[in-house]
């Protein structure tokens, strides 16, 4: 009977775990970024000193931290960005930008934290102004490598 009772409860909550599978399925975009963010960081590794990775394969691991990390990130920095544009009174646009910049400065605390806590000393990313410009350029090379693609799908 427990069993039915779990099935139900399953079946009603199917939206939500509908965009769960939705926010999980990988592309070919998601691979992709994956593949971006795995050269970014070995390139970090070989010229700065404060980011150590002791393998290509915890690299690889670590890429796909950062990217999970990144993409939730985005999403939220997205939201927010909402509700900046809705916002119509001065306290509601200082809190939302107040949201903004705490999840900006605060994630890359926060993706120091997990590589920490997922790798330990096997893999570094720095301090935060490292972190911070790795994100940087793991953003900027994303896009751009996404946009040199969709040009080529479009012209080729």
């Amino acid at each position: 009977m427990a069993t039915d009772s779990r099935w139900a409860a399953s079946a009603e909550s199917g939206l939500a775990r509908g965009s769960i599978r939705r926010w999980t399925r990988v592309g070919p975009a998601d691979v992709i970024d994956l593949f971006v963010y795995v050269v970014v960081l070995n390139l970090a590794v070989e010229y700065t000193p404060s980011v150590i990775s002791e393998s290509f394969s915890l690299s690889l691991l670590a890429a796909a931290l950062l990217k999970i990390a990144l993409e939730l990130v985005i999403v939220l920095k997205g939201r927010i960005l909402t509700r900046l544009s809705a916002a119509d009174t001065r306290r509601a646009k200082l809190a939302a930008a107040v949201s903004l910049w705490v999840v900006a400065a605060g994630s890359k605390l926060v993706v120091l934290e997990l590589v920490d806590l997922v790798f330990g000393d096997a893999v570094s990313l720095g301090g935060f102004v490292p972190v911070t410009l790795l994100v940087g350029v793991l953003l900027v090379s994303r896009a751009a490598v996404r946009r040199l693609l969709s040009d080529t799908a479009i012209t080729g």
